[in-house]
Order: structure tokens, then C-alpha cells, then sequence
């Protein structure tokens, strides 16, 4: 008997827990969805790694990737274009044609278009480069919703602290994020589902 109104209360408390808490959660996921939303791109132009202009046309097609990084990243950003390099290599023949990865350095003071170059030939794959102006290159990724900032060593060096998702885009429209917690199969799965 005692188990039976041990197992009624607690059965009645997981009620209105979720009678409390699915609304919070609702209401939090739907704040996350209008935050992104509001982080469309704008209009730019830019540099690639032959010193081309580049711009917001350049992301037109059946599915791209927007990734902002730097080539000095230790960790993130090389393993992010590592996964999205294997993604390109795993998928389909006609899939891959229809699939463009972009890396927008947000350290131009640094990465200039040889030094992007050098490092995306490290990379199986074509990946774009883009670089160029620094405060063009903030405006432009802020119109993404990235984040950056630069915490220096007591050397003057500095690495930069940045947001990390991977953008996709259909015929340059926003689509959806990855985040950069995703793991390879996650990050497949969804650039497979898309194309």
C-alpha cells in the first residue's frame, strides 16, 4: 500500500513538473528560434584567397556552408573543416556538386589571402577562402550572429574567442545552424538531409 501512494506521488509531481516546466521550455526554445532569426547576412563584399572580389551572390546554390574562423584556431576551427572536408568526401557524386563550404577568416589583420590559401590546401576538398577588410569582415559576420572577440597573452599575442556554428544556406537564404558541438555524424546527417 505504501508503494502504491509512494509511486501516485511521485507520479503526480513529475505532472506538475511538466505542467510548470514545459512552458519555460517552450518558451525559451522559441526565443532561441527569433534570436537566430533575426541574423540573416547582409549584402558584402570581400576577398578570396586569388584576391577576387567576393559577395553575397557568391553563396547562391542548392547548399552552402558559412563557417567564420582563423587560421591561428587550435582546435574548433580545424576540426570543423576537417568534419565538413569527410562530409564532402562521404557524400554522393551528384550531392557533392551541389555542396560549397566557405571559410570567412575573422582575423584578416593576420590572414591574409596567401596565408588562407596555405591553409585550406591543407584540406582534401575546395573550400572557399574569404578575407579582407577587418571591419567589413566584422559587419559582415555580425550580420551572421558571430560573435568575436580577441583575449591576448601576456606575450601580446592573442587568439580570438568566437561563435563556431556552421551556417547552411539554400540559394543564399539562411537555413539552419550546426552547432559546433555536433559531432561528424551529426554534421553529416543534416548536410545529407538538406542536399
Amino acid at each position: 500500500m505504501k508503494i502504491k501512494t509512494s509511486l501516485i506521488i511521485i507520479a503526480g509531481c513529475f505532472v506538475i513538473f511538466l505542467f510548470i516546466m514545459l512552458p519555460i521550455f517552450l518558451s525559451v526554445n522559441n526565443e532561441k528560434e527569433e534570436y537566430l532569426s533575426k541574423y540573416q547576412g547582409s549584402s558584402f563584399s570581400l576577398k578570396d584567397v586569388n584576391n577576387e572580389i567576393i559577395t553575397e551572390e557568391s553563396f547562391n546554390g542548392p547548399l552552402t556552408a558559412v563557417f567564420f574562423g582563423f587560421t591561428n584556431c587550435p582546435d574548433v576551427c580545424p576540426m570543423t573543416l576537417n568534419n565538413l572536408d569527410l562530409v564532402i568526401n562521404n557524400l554522393e557524386n551528384k550531392k557533392k556538386n551541389k555542396f560549397k563550404v566557405f571559410f570567412v577568416s575573422i582575423d584578416p589583420e593576420r590572414d591574409n589571402t596567401q596565408i588562407i590559401n596555405d591553409y585550406l590546401n591543407t584540406f582534401e576538398n575546395k573550400i572557399y577562402g574569404i578575407t579582407g577588410d577587418p571591419k567589413k569582415v566584422f559587419l559582415f559576420s555580425k550580420s551572421w550572429g558571430i560573435i568575436s572577440e580577441k583575449i591576448f597573452t601576456e606575450e601580446g599575442e592573442y587568439l580570438i574567442n568566437h561563435s563556431s556554428s556552421i551556417i547552411l544556406l539554400r540559394n543564399g537564404k539562411f537555413l539552419s545552424r550546426i552547432s559546433h558541438h555536433a559531432n561528424y555524424e551529426k554534421i553529416f546527417s543534416t548536410i545529407n538531409k538538406y542536399l
